[in-house]
C-alpha cells in the first residue's frame, strides 16, 4: 500500500460517517436549539419549532410543527414544511430548488380597529438605513423551484375596522406551483383552491411570472356568501345584507412590471339571491339572480365590456319622503359615524383629470321585476306599483356617441306600458314607441289636492306615441300618434257630488313639435258630462273649488337700463291645428241656489261637430251641435268661428226649441215678481262678429205663458208685468220679441249681456208705461187710442172717436190676453150747463105728458116724443121750480113781469141741475155704456173683455170736449 494511501482511505472512509452524523444527527438538533433560541429575537409572539430534519445527501430539509403565537390562537403556522435543493445549484449559478412541500399551514390575518395589521408586528424587523432607501433596487437573487406544493391550509381573516367585525375563514387551501423562478423565460404554473363555511370555493389556474411580474390564467369564486364581506357596505350605507352570495369566474391577465395593467376576458358574475333591508326593517331590493356573461374588462383602457346580463325578478322599494329627498339617496349618502371621510372624487389627484371609465353592454335584460314606489312630499301619500316589468338594452355604450336599443314591457297597478326603440346619449337622443293601456290616473289625485278641492275618482289612459328626442344646438322634441282618457270621473269634495267625467276623451292624429306646433287630427269627446252651480253667495262652483295658494316672493326687478318691455317677435306662439272635434251624447247640468226657489236645468243628449280649428289660419271653424234641454226641448248651435281669435271672424245661430218656462220660475220670481204657472220658450239668437264689430239678432218667442202667483223679491223691477205680457202676447198666445244689437267689442266698456237685458228691459218698460201707443202701433197707426172724446153734455160717439175705437177694437184682437177698462167721465164745467138744459127740457115735457094724460087726451107712449108749446112752458116751470127747490117763489117775483119771472125761475132751476152729481154720473155712465157698445157691437169684440169702472167727475175748466179715459190690463 502506498505511503499516505492508507490515510486517505481513511479519511475517505471516515469523511462520510462524520458528514452523516453532522447532516442527520448534529445539525439538526444544533439548529433546532438555535432556532427555539433565536426566536423569540425575531418574534414578538411565543413560537416553537417541534422538530428539524435534513437529508445532507439529497439535500431535504424538514420542518415540523412551527407555531407562531399563543397555543389555541397561533398566527402563523404549518404542520410540516419540506424542501429539496439541487446538487447543480453549485455550478448552474443559481439556486436550484426541486420541491417545496408545506403540509397543513394556518396563518391568521388581523387588522385591530386602529387599521394594525397582526403580522406586520409579528416580527421583529430591523429599521431600515435612510440611505438605502434612495439606492437603486439590485438585481433580483437568481432561484428556480421546480414544485411548490401546499396542502390543507387554513386561512383566518378578521378585521375590526368596521362596525361589525369582518371574518372570514378558507378550511381547506391547496396551492400547486410549478416552475417558479427568478430566471428569464420562468413561467410557473399555478392551482390554487380552497374552500371554506360561507367563503364559497376558490379555483384559480394559471401561470404565474416573477420576471417580468405578471400572471394570466383563470380565476373562480362559487357560492360565495356576501354576509362575511358586508360590514364594509353596511358602513358605508346603512343597508342590511339578508341574504347574498355571489359566484364569478373570470380568464385573467395581470402585467405588474410597467405599473398596473389588468384584462379579463370571458368573465362571468352571478349573484343569487340578494336581499336588502334598512336598518329599521323595512325591505329595500329582492333580487332571485343577476347573471353577467361574455363579459371583458382592461384596466388601461379603462374598458368594460359585458356581452350579456340578465336579472331575474329584481324587487325593489324606493320613496320620496317628505323632505323632497329620495330614501336611498339618504341611505348613501349617510355614512357610519367614526369612518374617515372620503377624498373629494371631483379634484383629480394628478394634473390631468383621470379618462373616464367606458361600458359597454351588448345585451342586458331584467324579467319579472316590480317596484314598490311611494311619493311621501304629498299630503296624501302615493303608491305605484310597476310590474312585472321587463327590460332590455342592447349595445349600450357608455360615451353615449352611438345609440343604443331599449325595450320595455312593464305594468303599473292595472295598467301597461311598453316602450321600444333606440336612445343616445351623448348628444342625447331618443326615438321611441310608447303605448300604453289602462293607466290609472288616480295617484294624481295627490298632487291636484293642493290646488283644487276635486277627487279623481277615476280615469285610464291609454296612447300610442312615437317620442324623437334630439339636443344639441337645436334641440328638438316630436310626439306622434293617439291618446285617450277613458272614463274620467272628478267629484267635487265639497258638496260630493259630480264635477266633470266623461267616458271617453279621444285624440286621434296627435302632432307634437315642441316650441313650434300642435297638430290634432280629430277630438272626440265621448259622454261628456259637466256641472256649473251659482251659490246663494253669487259665486260659482268653480271659484269656490279652487284654493288660494300662498303669494310667492316679489320678483325682482329688472336691471337698471334694461327695458321691461317684451321683445316682439322673439318667441312665436306654438302653431295649434285641431282637425275636428266630435261631441257624442254630451251632458251638463247647471243650478242657480241664489234664486228661491232654486233653478236647475239639464242638457242632453248633446252631439255634434266643431270643424277645422287652426291659430295660424284665419279661416274659421264650422259649428254644428245640437242637443235637448230637459230631455225634451231641443237647442242647436251651427255656423263659424275662430276660437283663437273670435273677434276677428264669428257667425254663430243659436236655437233652443220649446224649452219649458217653468223651470224658469226662480228667475221670474226674483226679477219679474211673479212665479211662471205655464209656457215655453224658443231662443234665436244670431251673432255676427267681423273685426270686432258686434252685429247681433236676438230672437225670444213665448208659447202661451202665464204667470202665476205674485213672489216678494227685494230684486223685481217696478213694473206692470201682466199688463206687458197680455200687451206682448199675440192672438195666438205667443210673445214674440226681436233684440238686434251693434256694438264695438274692442271698445272695453261695451259689454254685450247687460246691454241685452237693458235693452229687454226698456221694451217692457215702455210697453207697459205707453200701453196705447203700443197697440196702436199693432195696427199701422199713431193715433192715441188712450181717451175717446165727447161733446160736452153728450153721450153720443162722433165719428174721430168711431175711427179711434175701430183701430183699438183691431188692436185687442191681436192681443186676446188685454181687457178694456173704460172710467166712465164727465166734467162739471163743460157737462153740467148742458146737463141742466136737458134736464128742464125733459120736466118740460114729462110735466106736459101728465097735464095731457089727466086731460084725458092721447099721448104718445113715451114723454120723449111730445113737443111742449112755448106757451105751455111758463105755466109748466112753475110747477117745475116748486118740485124741484120744493119751495115757493120769493113774493119779490110777483111784481115782476112774466118774462123777467120766468127767466128767474128758469135760472134757479137750471142751477139746482148744474151741481147735480147723479146727472153727470149718469152722463159718465152712459158715456162708458157707449163705448163698450160700439166695441162689442161693431168692433166685434167679447163683452167680458171690456170693464166699466166706476165713474168720476172732472173738476177741468170748461172744454169743447171731455175726454172718457180708457185703460188696458192683463186678464
Amino acid at each position: 500500500m502506498p505511503k499516505g494511501l492508507k490515510p486517505t482511505l481513511a479519511i475517505l472512509a471516515i469523511a462520510p460517517a462524520l458528514y452523516s452524523l453532522l447532516g442527520f444527527l448534529v445539525l439538526p438538533g444544533a439548529s433546532l436549539q438555535v432556532i427555539n433560541r433565536q426566536l423569540p429575537r425575531f418574534v414578538t409572539q411565543p413560537a416553537t419549532l417541534e422538530r428539524l430534519e435534513f437529508n445532507p445527501f439529497t439535500l431535504e430539509l424538514t420542518l415540523h410543527r412551527l407555531r407562531l403565537g399563543e397555543t389555541g390562537r397561533e398566527q402563523l403556522a404549518f404542520e410540516r414544511l419540506y424542501g429539496k435543493l439541487h446538487w447543480d445549484s453549485l455550478w448552474r449559478g443559481h439556486l436550484h430548488l426541486a420541491e417545496i412541500q408545506l403540509e397543513r399551514p394556518q396563518v391568521s390575518v388581523r387588522f385591530d380597529k386602529q387599521g394594525t395589521l397582526n403580522l406586520a408586528h409579528l416580527f421583529k424587523l430591523p429599521a431600515s438605513s435612510a440611505g438605502k432607501a434612495d439606492e437603486p433596487v439590485g438585481e433580483p437573487f437568481p432561484l428556480h423551484l421546480d414544485r411548490l406544493l401546499l396542502t390543507g391550509g387554513r386561512l383566518h381573516f378578521q378585521d375590526r375596522r368596521p362596525s361589525t367585525p369582518v371574518e372570514a375563514r378558507y378550511n381547506a387551501l391547496d396551492l400547486e406551483l410549478r416552475h417558479l423562478g427568478t430566471l428569464p423565460g420562468d413561467n410557473a404554473e399555478l392551482t390554487l383552491q380552497a374552500s371554506g363555511p360561507n367563503a364559497g370555493r376558490i379555483d384559480w389556474r394559471g401561470q404565474l411570472s416573477l420576471l417580468p411580474l405578471r400572471s394570466s390564467g383563470k380565476l373562480a369564486l362559487e357560492q360565495a356568501s356576501l354576509r362575511p364581506w358586508w360590514p364594509y357596505v353596511r358602513d358605508a350605507a346603512p343597508l342590511v345584507l339578508e341574504n347574498g352570495s355571489v359566484t364569478l369566474s373570470a380568464d385573467y391577465q395581470l402585467e405588474l412590471a410597467q405599473g398596473l395593467q389588468l384584462q379579463l376576458k370571458n368573465a362571468a358574475l352571478k349573484l343569487a339571491p340578494l336581499a336588502l333591508s334598512a336598518a329599521d326593517g323595512r325591505p329595500l331590493a329582492r333580487l332571485q339572480s343577476l347573471e353577467i356573461g361574455k363579459t371583458s374588462l382592461d384596466l388601461a383602457r379603462r374598458q368594460v365590456s359585458i356581452g350579456r346580463l340578465l336579472g331575474q325578478e329584481l324587487e325593489t322599494w324606493a320613496a320620496r319622503e317628505a323632505d323632497g329627498q329620495l330614501d336611498w339617496q339618504k341611505l348613501l349618502a349617510s355614512g357610519s359615524p367614526g369612518q374617515p371621510a372620503r377624498l373629494d372624487k371631483g379634484k383629480p389627484v394628478g394634473n390631468e383629470p383621470p379618462r373616464p371609465w367606458r361600458i359597454l353592454l351588448a345585451d342586458a335584460r331584467l324579467r319579472g321585476s316590480r317596484l314598490h314606489l311611494a311619493d311621501r312630499l304629498p299630503k296624501q301619500e302615493v303608491k305605484l306599483q310597476v310590474g312585472p316589468l321587463d327590460l332590455s338594452l342592447h349595445n349600450f355604450d357608455s360615451h353615449g356617441k352611438d345609440p343604443f336599443l331599449v325595450d320595455l314591457d312593464t305594468g303599473i297597478d292595472q295598467g301597461r306600458l311598453q316602450a321600444a326603440g333606440q336612445v343616445r346619449l351623448n348628444p342625447l337622443a331618443a326615438e321611441l314607441q310608447l303605448d300604453s293601456r289602462d293607466l290609472d290616473l288616480r295617484p294624481a289625485q295627490a298632487y291636484l289636492a293642493p290646488f283644487i278641492r276635486l277627487e279623481l275618482r277615476s280615469g285610464h289612459l291609454d296612447s300610442s306615441l312615437k317620442v324623437d328626442l334630439s339636443s344639441g344646438e337645436k334641440p328638438g322634441l316630436q310626439i306622434d300618434g293617439r291618446a285617450a282618457i277613458r272614463q274620467l270621473h272628478m267629484l267635487d269634495t265639497l258638496k260630493s257630488r259630480d264635477f266633470v267625467k266623461w267616458q271617453q276623451l279621444t285624440l286621434e292624429k296627435l302632432s307634437y313639435r315642441h316650441g313650434e306646433r300642435l297638430d290634432i287630427g280629430r277630438i272626440v269627446l265621448e259622454q261628456p258630462y259637466a256641472r256649473f252651480i251659482v251659490n246663494e253667495n253669487l259665486s260659482t262652483n268653480i271659484g269656490e273649488l279652487l284654493i288660494a295658494q300662498e303669494k310667492g316672493q316679489p320678483a325682482s326687478p329688472p336691471a337698471k337700463g334694461k327695458s321691461q318691455a317684451p321683445e316682439r317677435g322673439a318667441t312665436q306662439p306654438l302653431g295649434i291645428h285641431i282637425g275636428s272635434v266630435e261631441v257624442r251624447d254630451g251632458s251638463a247640468n247647471f243650478a242657480d241656489f241664489s234664486l228661491k226657489p232654486n233653478f236647475a236645468t239639464a242638457i242632453h243628449q248633446l252631439n255634434g261637430r266643431i270643424g277645422s280649428l287652426d291659430n295660424r289660419q284665419r279661416k274659421p271653424a264650422t259649428v254644428d251641435i245640437k242637443g235637448k234641454v230637459d230631455r225634451y226641448a231641443p237647442v242647436g248651435i251651427s255656423g263659424s268661428l275662430n276660437p283663437f281669435d273670435p273677434l276677428e271672424s264669428l257667425d254663430i245661430a243659436t236655437r233652443f226649441q220649446r224649452v219649458e218656462l217653468t223651470t224658469l220660475t226662480p228667475y221670474s220670481g226674483k226679477f219679474a215678481g211673479y212665479r211662471i204657472r205655464k209656457g215655453r220658450l224658443n231662443l234665436d239668437l244670431h251673432y255676427r262678429i267681423d273685426q270686432g264689430q258686434l252685429n247681433a239678432e236676438n230672437r225670444l218667442v213665448l208659447e202661451e205663458l202665464q204667470l202665476g202667483e205674485q213672489v216678494d223679491s227685494p230684486d223685481a223691477v217696478d213694473l206692470p208685468i201682466r199688463l206687458a205680457v197680455a200687451l206682448l202676447k199675440d192672438s195666438q198666445g205667443r210673445i214674440a220679441i226681436d233684440l238686434p244689437l251693434k256694438g264695438d267689442l274692442n271698445n272695453p266698456e261695451f259689454r254685450v249681456m247687460p246691454i241685452v237685458w237693458q235693452t229687454l228691459r226698456n221694451l217692457v218698460l215702455r210697453t207697459a208705461q205707453a200701453p196705447f201707443k203700443f197697440v196702436a202701433g199693432l195696427t199701422g197707426d199713431k193715433a192715441d187710442l188712450s181717451h175717446v172724446e165727447f161733446r160736452p153734455g153728450s153721450s153720443e160717439l162722433d165719428a174721430a172717436a168711431q175711427r179711434n175705437l175701430d183701430l183699438l177694437g183691431k188692436a185687442l184682437e191681436q192681443r186676446p190676453q188685454l181687457r178694456l177698462e173704460v172710467e166712465g167721465m164727465s166734467a162739471q164745467a163743460s157737462d153740467g150747463p148742458l146737463l141742466a138744459k136737458q134736464r128742464l127740457q125733459r120736466e118740460y115735457r114729462n110735466a106736459y105728458y101728465r097735464l095731457l094724460q089727466q086731460q084725458g087726451k092721447r099721448v104718445p107712449a113715451s114723454a120723449d116724443e111730445l113737443s111742449v108749446p112755448e106757451g105751455e112752458k111758463e105755466m109748466l116751470l112753475e110747477g117745475i121750480y116748486r118740485r124741484r127747490l120744493k119751495q115757493q117763489p120769493p113774493a119779490e117775483w110777483n111784481k115782476l113781469d112774466k118774462e123777467s119771472r120766468s127767466t128767474r125761475l128758469s135760472e134757479a132751476v137750471l142751477d139746482s141741475w148744474e151741481d147735480s152729481t147723479l146727472l153727470l154720473r149718469q152722463l159718465a155712465q152712459a158715456r162708458a155704456a157707449s163705448i163698450k157698445a160700439y166695441l162689442v157691437e161693431q168692433g166685434g169684440l167679447d163683452d167680458h173683455r171690456i170693464y166699466q169702472l166706476d165713474v168720476d167727475i172732472s173738476e177741468a175748466p170748461p172744454a169743447a170736449h171731455v175726454s172718457v179715459p180708457l185703460q188696458l190690463a192683463g186678464e
